[in-house]
């Protein structure tokens, strides 16, 4: 029972993590553009990372929940938690339910 946003802020940082390969050009792109990542001598899961890196600092300052610890989620819940995730398709991925529940233990 958390609202959207606290539940997106505390999974997002794992979620991209584990889709970063898929969407590698755009996590570059996003990182270069909105964190003035310089690119220099960097591969570009390094400039992507570097990103995440800045926006997990970003939501930290933020006070944004960055975990589902923090939000009353113990490990015994995840496998019915990612049961009743939705599976879309139109992200970098499909994700499978093992993918999801790798997900949130990341984000414990």
């Amino acid at each position: 029972d958390a609202t959207h946003g606290m539940t997106l802020a505390a999974v997002s940082i794992p979620y991209y993590k584990h889709i970063l390969a898929d969407g590698l050009d755009k996590f570059k792109r996003f990182a270069i553009n909105v964190w003035n990542v310089n690119p220099d001598n960097k591969t570009d899961i390094e400039i992507a990372n570097e990103g995440l890196f800045y926006l997990e600092n970003f939501m930290k300052e933020l006070g944004l929940v960055m975990n589902i610890k923090e939000l009353g989620v113990t490990e015994s819940m995840i496998n019915d938690i990612a049961s009743k995730s939705f599976i879309l398709e139109g992200g970098f991925k499909k994700l499978s339910y093992d993918e999801i529940v790798g997900i949130l233990k990341a984000s414990m």
